[in-house]
């Protein structure tokens, strides 16, 4: 996916995402516990707004977040969301940006993060208003796969892999391939960390369904009644507690 096209689903999702909140801005949230749609609101505009610092700084902001604007959330949003888009427009995805993904310092880095961002969240939006969730893209979909369990999962049990030891510990380098649509991921989970290839050997269990019901489930905001699921439950089970570790 390019840079443009990133740009574009933050802007519609963005939208989406405003235009549902602000209808109840006390609506809880299901899988934000404690979150209100205003706090949903709150927390992407701090974090679009960190992004925007974060590359016109190189380095990251302190002290953060910022005090709550005094025109609201929505406010807050659009005006974080206009710093997003002027950045993301006016800057080459190649060009170097502080991440905290050591292997990719780049501005693209941060375009397919925020729009992989406001895609869940504004999910997150519709399931607080009880609404039907529009469709996720294929494209960002099955991108956002890649994302969580490459970007997140595989580096942060790699890079602090004390957050993970009992999660991983006698895991014994047993796998759980993820089947998305057409795409095919490899999840072997062992106790030095986990690694994702695309291999198309089978694993000891095994996870399948459409691009957005294998992403939502990824990031635990469905209950997987979309999803095939075959092989070892334990396994799938243990995955799971580690995309919540790593998404923290």
């Amino acid at each position: 996916m390019d840079q443009p096209r990133y740009v574009h689903l933050i802007e519609r999702d963005y939208a989406r995402m405003r235009e549902t909140a602000i209808r109840d801005l006390a609506a809880p949230v299901p899988h934000c516990p404690g979150w209100t749609t205003a706090d949903l609101l709150k927390h992407v505009g701090d974090t679009f707004l960190h992004k925007v610092e974060t590359m016109r700084r190189g380095a990251w902001p302190r002290p953060w977040p910022p005090k709550p604007d005094p025109d609201g959330p929505a406010a807050y949003l659009d005006r974080a969301m206009a710093g997003l888009r002027g950045e993301l427009t006016s800057r080459k995805p190649e060009e170097q940006a502080l991440t905290w993904y050591d292997p990719d310092q780049t501005v693209g880095f941060w375009a397919r993060r925020m729009a992989l961002e406001t895609a869940v969240h504004r999910v997150d939006a519709e399931l607080a208003a009880g609404e039907p969730i529009v469709p996720i893209p294929a494209d960002l979909a099955v991108d956002g796969i890649d994302e969580i369990l490459v970007t997140f999962l595989a580096f942060a049990s790699r890079q602090w892999p004390e957050d993970f030891g009992e999660a991983l510990s006698g895991a014994d380098g047993r796998a759980v391939s993820i089947t998305a649509g057409a795409d095919r991921l490899f999840v072997r989970l062992a106790a030095s960390g986990v690694e994702v290839t695309r291999d198309d050997a089978p694993g000891e269990a095994s996870i399948s369904g459409a691009p957005q019901d294998v992403l939502l489930w990824l990031w635990r905001r469905a209950d997987g009644s979309a999803l095939t699921f075959d092989g070892d439950p334990e396994l799938v089970k243990r995955l799971r507690d580690l995309l919540k570790e790593a998404t923290q």
